[in-house]
């Protein structure tokens, strides 16, 4: 079926499974496997699984921080479950991704206060000596400086869109195998393993009902759905709205430590922390999953090879034609999900996951340490990171519809946070990249630049090359078209009509 037994792992596994005193127990019968032995974990215990209910027997119980203890988690029926540690501690830098970072190293699963830095005191001394550099030959020969650079940037820009043309060719020319709707056959529901439902809520009352009902609409068996509602500290709002509204038996509400640094990421390692199912998937709070959703990840996930850890569904939204904003949003999304991520799967790079949707096999994302807290797009870091470990993510043939924002302001947020995620995971990789280019090999390392790198770079220096048009058209200034000689000229008037 695709997945280790109690007696052992599948041939060609690279599963690691430390036991309660941290201990990883190997067998070396060189089946195949990274330096010839298998690592294997023990047999996993079933637990009946429901709701904890309050005193009254019917309003849910919210599970304080101290109730949902560090080295325990109450499986919804009063008994008591072990948690097992994640993994060892952390052996990389400080931020560094190409070490095995933890992030679930503390006890109760909240991170240690304290961001890392992001740039290395190697990347500070370049940048400074780039500028120097910069600086000086603008005193000696300015226009051959801003040549020179100007055409290095156009050319980093039409290589950044000749990638996306690539990736799209691909994925219209060939769908990635094994990964289609086509291909996933219906999993009876004895046959179906518990399914873990992450979903970090903070100060959304408004959506909880239809939250509720999205659970509730899922094709998949209640009994086996571990469903944690993962709420923090001080929004007493939600926690109030959540005691007064039914929900369903599958449902835990916990409450998120108010320690380190805030935001989904934390939800979610706490939540990673209590996980009882063998998949796990983040949801949030107004989407809405196609109902076969979870049973298709369960069947795609025993037909793909065993090194796929990690399924992205497609997201795209439910109020696309609301105004122009969002349908330039559901045109984005089309792109960036059904077309770009599958190219990139075909290629065999490193795949950014989105912010939700993201189906785990459960074991596999404790040994990754779980999510960054400090990094404000954290899912593209994780996707790094997957690959960095040798593992893969495929592009689930489903699609997840959220609400995409219709106000500007919002909009500039939202995109700004995600230009400053990509521009941290860009940096945070680059600290050392002799290193990263050698884990990563030079496909994967050319496609990391020109996708990662291109998706804050491009968005910088377009504005720039927007205003001088404008500045030319206006006032003809005569300085324009020395940093403009033919061959970049025509490079970039390429990039405005086509790279645009």
């Amino acid at each position: 079926e695709g997945r280790e037994s109690a007696t052992g792992p599948r041939p060609g596994a690279d599963a690691r499974w430390p036991d309660p005193d941290g201990a990883i127990h190997t067998h070396g019968n060189g089946g195949g496997t990274r330096n010839g032995e298998f690592r294997l974990r023990p047999p996993r215990p079933r637990y009946a699984f429901s709701a904890p209910v309050g005193e009254d027997g019917a309003t849910p119980a919210i599970l304080e921080p101290e109730t949902a203890g560090s080295d325990a988690s109450t499986n919804g029926n009063g008994k008591v479950v072990p948690i097992r540690p994640a993994v060892q501690a952390s052996s990389g830098l400080n931020g560094d991704v190409l070490g095995d970072v933890n992030y679930l190293s503390e006890p109760d699963g909240t991170p240690p206060p304290g961001a890392p830095s992001v740039l290395s005191a190697g990347q500070v001394g370049g940048s400074i000596l780039a500028l120097g550099g910069f600086v000086t030959g603008l005193a000696l020969a300015p226009f051959l400086t801003l040549a020179v650079t100007n055409g290095c940037l156009l050319l980093f820009f039409m290589a950044a869109n000749g990638m996306k043309l690539v990736l799209i060719d691909r994925s219209l020319r060939q769908n990635a195998p094994g990964h289609g709707k086509g291909t996933a056959e219906r999993i009876a529901d004895a046959d179906l393993p518990v399914y873990t439902i992450l979903l970090p809520v903070f100060r959304e009352t408004s959506v909880l009902r239809q939250l509720v009902a999205g659970i509730e609409a899922l094709d998949y068996p209640k009994a086996l759905l571990d469903v944690k509602l993962l709420l923090e500290e001080d929004d007493t709002e939600t926690r109030d709205a959540v005691a007064q509204i039914g929900i369903p038996a599958c449902l835990e509400v916990l409450v998120v430590p108010d320690v380190g640094c805030r935001g989904k990421p934390r939800a979610c390692n706490y939540g990673l922390f209590r996980a009882r199912g063998e998949y796990l998937v983040i949801f949030d709070a107004e989407d809405r999953p196609d109902p076969d959703q979870l049973r298709m990840s369960v069947a795609t996930f025993r037909m793909a090879a065993p090194n796929v850890v990690c399924h992205q569904a497609k997201l795209n939204y439910f109020n696309r034609s609301h105004n122009l904003l969002t349908r330039w949003f559901t045109s984005e999304y089309s792109v960036w999900f059904d077309q770009l991520l599958p190219g990139l799967q075909s290629l065999d790079v490193a795949i950014p996951l989105g912010g939700t949707s993201n189906h785990f096999i459960t074991d596999r994302l404790r040994l990754l340490g779980g999510w960054n807290p400090y990094n404000v797009t954290e899912d593209a870091e994780l996707g790094v990171r997957i690959y960095l470990r040798g593992w893969k993510t495929a592009v689930l043939d489903t699609t997840t519809y959220e609400e995409a924002t219709s106000q500007y302001r919002n909009w500039i947020r939202q995109r700004s946070r995600w230009v400053k995620g990509y521009m941290q995971t860009y940096l945070s990789c680059m600290r050392r990249p002799v290193r990263l280019a050698r884990r990563m090999g030079l496909k994967s390392f050319v496609s990391f630049q020109l996708f990662f790198g291109a998706n804050t770079l491009c968005l910088l220096i377009n504005p720039i090359f927007w205003v001088m048009m404008a500045v030319w058209f206006a006032t003809h200034a005569g300085w324009i078209p020395f940093i403009f000689p033919a061959p970049v000229f025509y490079l970039a008037a390429f990039g405005l009509l086509v790279g645009n």
